[in-house]
């Protein structure tokens, strides 16, 4: 038996002959840079997430925010992506840091410190789930207080429902205290 979502395997018989189960799970990834040609990464890293973790089904406008969290010069680009994958979560964490290090990306965990990056990706929501575990925490812990990833987020999803906050997007960003600007590209 293939099985491509492990979360289901001690649920079903192991004996089940030449079936395939593939689980279609939507995920909420936000991508966000201020290095280089950020828009141009932007668009090879949907390519990547494209080939290596599903199909993108919806995309964002791009928005321009300060940094938030830490002092830097150039101005950041986010965008939110919805995508569809048969990827179990701990698959999708793998593929995502894939995706990061071939556009560029090097962690630098030091202190926890954030810092200046061609690109970053998180991930917000994988379906409805609530998962914390050393690896991954979802929904992304900090998406709440953050204007630069609820602004775009409400453009694609204001209805969806935060598992954690039982609270809609759209509410959300009504009670976000994130003073700092985000801005659409034109």
């Amino acid at each position: 038996m293939f099985l491509r979502n492990h979360f289901f395997y001690r649920i079903l018989p192991h004996n089940l002959p030449d079936r395939v189960l593939i689980m279609k799970n939507q995920v909420y990834l936000l991508l966000g840079g201020n290095l280089g040609d950020v828009r141009k990464i932007f668009s090879q890293t949907i390519e990547l997430i494209q080939s290596s973790v599903g199909k993108v089904k919806t995309l964002s406008p791009v928005y321009q925010s300060e940094p938030w969290g830490f002092e830097a010069n150039e101005s950041f680009l986010n965008q939110v992506a919805i995508v569809e994958t048969n990827l179990d979560p701990e698959g999708l964490l793998r593929e995502i840091l894939a995706v990061e290090k071939k556009m560029g990306r090097v962690r630098n965990d030091e202190n926890g410190k954030y810092s200046s990056r061609p690109i970053d990706i998180d991930i917000l929501f994988y379906n409805d789930c609530i998962i914390n575990n050393h690896n991954l925490i979802v929904p992304h812990p900090r998406l709440h207080l953050r204007n630069f990833t609820l602004v775009p987020l409400n453009d694609v999803s204001p209805d969806f429902y935060h598992p954690v906050f039982k609270r809609t997007i759209a509410e959300l960003v009504k009670s976000c205290n994130d003073k700092l600007g985000v801005f659409p590209l034109l």
